[in-house]
Formats: structure tokens, sequence, C-alpha cells
């Protein structure tokens, strides 16, 4: 393990999506047509689970409505494991392209499927394509109405669908009139006046496994603070399907690299040390250092 990880407990989370459900694919998959393609998202979500329990780590999964309304037993297996379960909203819309009143009804709807398969509050929360953005920052507030403590969806970025490029890059509170909510960002690296992303996804597939293991370690030791990492389960299926998309750049950011990120992924959780997002913030905001 890592030096730098030895005492500082980082997040794992895994936002549970089918591969035909992405963002990128929307304009080409119609939400309707979604029962039509194959599903791959049990499977391709307990290889990760199970890539956890060999490196006995407990994550969070924001499974998406859509997901646990169909495999409410796979909701069921991840809690039961000891995972966390988070939302990811139920049909994975992109937030600043709703009103705020079909958000909450989405919110709500993916809540309660998954509160209903597991028997306990479901508190933390994590937007489609980190969609909370400064054209939809009226979100955070429906999320505290909604009984949500914990949110991870501002990206403090500069992206073409998402970010917000000055957003504060750490753990912090932020106050609601329907009560505080703590924003858990996913992880840039800072260099220079640069914010690098690094916390997974894409850009994880992307980079050499070197320069993530030395901008998350960078997280740690000169930062002192967690970092939080994502993965999709279709990122470890390189024999999913290819779909028929317009978008050059789509299939780009889908695709790339999917051969070899289960292999960086067992890498990376033995370089680090890693817990549920719920455990690494209360931690943190009790003592200041989030420890595994």
């Amino acid at each position: 393990m890592d030096s730098s990880a030895e005492s500082l407990c980082n997040a794992f989370t895994v936002d549970v999506e089918d591969y035909f459900q992405v963002s990128a694919f929307e304009r080409n998959v119609d939400r309707q047509r979604w029962p039509e393609f194959e599903s791959r998202v049990e499977a391709n979500t307990m290889r990760i689970a199970d890539l956890l329990d060999a490196a006995n780590i407990r994550a969070t999964f924001f499974v998406l409505g859509w997901v646990g309304d169909r495999y409410p037993k796979l909701v069921r297996e991840l809690h039961a494991r000891g995972h966390e379960i988070g939302s990811h909203s139920y049909w994975h819309r992109l937030i600043y392209s709703q009103k705020p009143d079909e958000f909450r009804d989405d919110v709500k709807r993916s809540r309660d499927v998954l509160q209903d398969a597991i028997g306990t509050a479901v508190t933390s929360y994590r937007a489609p394509s980190f969609s909370i953005t400064e054209k939809s920052l009226w979100a955070l507030e429906v999320l505290a109405e909604e009984g949500f403590r914990i949110d991870s969806s501002i990206f403090p970025v500069y992206h073409d669908r998402y970010g917000i490029a000055n957003a504060p890059r750490e753990i912090h509170v932020k106050e609601t009139s329907a009560g505080p909510l703590t924003e858990f960002p996913p992880s840039v690296a800072r260099l220079g006046n640069v914010n690098l992303p690094v916390s997974g996804g894409g850009y994880f597939r992307l980079y050499p496994f070197a320069l993530t293991r030395f901008c998350l370690s960078r997280i740690n030791r000169r930062a002192q603070h967690p970092f939080m990492f994502y993965i999709h389960p279709w990122e470890v299926d390189p024999a999913q399907p290819r779909l028929p998309v317009a978008s050059r750049m789509a299939k780009i950011r889908h695709y790339i690299n999917l051969a070899t990120t289960e292999r960086k992924l067992i890498a990376l959780l033995h370089q680090f040390s890693f817990g549920r997002i719920d455990e690494v913030v209360a931690k943190q905001l009790e003592s200041g250092r989030s420890v595994c």
C-alpha cells in the first residue's frame, strides 16, 4: 500500500447504471427502449463487489432507481455485504435539463425504491453526469428537503457537460433552508492554476495508472485530505455490446481502454485505503481526519 494511504481513508464509490443508460448515449437511446437492451448491470456490479470483498473494502453504491426497481436483489446483496446504498436518480436525466418539481419527483421515486429494497434510509446522492452546476444549484435545497445528507455531484472542473471550476475541492458543508448538506466533490489534483480531474471514470481509463496514483497520493499527502474515487459497472466490461451512436466523442469517452480498467482497478485497491462515503465524511467532519 502507498505510504500516503496508510493514515487516510478515501471514499470508493460506484455509479450503478447499465452501458446503454449513460448521458453520452441518450440522444441515440430513448429511455422507453431501455427494456429492449441486453442488461449487464447485475453481473458487472457484482464483479466490482467481489473485487472490493477481496480487498476487504466497503464502498458506496449510487444505484439508479430504474436499476433498483428491476433488480432489488442486487441492491439487497450490496447492502448485506456492508456497502452504503445511495441514489443516482431514477431516470439518469441531467438535472439542469429538468424543472425543480421534475427533479423532486425523480429523487423521491429513486429514494423510495432503494429504501423499500433495503429497509433503511438512503441519505447520499450523486447526480447523473455530475449535473449540479451553477444552473442547477437549486437542486441542493431539494435534496436536503427530501432527507439527503451527503451530495457528491459538484465537480470542480471545466467540462462541456458538467462542473463548477471554482467550487471548493474538499469536503464542506452547504447550508440550505432545509438544513445542512455535506458536499464531497469528485477529486481533482491542483496543478498550477488548473484542476486536473483524477477521480475515476473515463479519466481513470485514459490516464496511465502511474499518473493516477501520483495525483491521488498527492491529494492525500500534500492536502492531507481524503479523495473520492468513482467507477461504473460497465467500465469493467470490455465485451459489452457496441451501440450505433453518432458522436465520435461519445464513442471515445465510453469505449476507450475498457480492456485495462479491471487490472488498474485491482492495483488501485491495493495502493490506497478506502471506505464508504458516509463513513469518510463523518470521520472527516468529526476529527478533521479520516482513518479507515
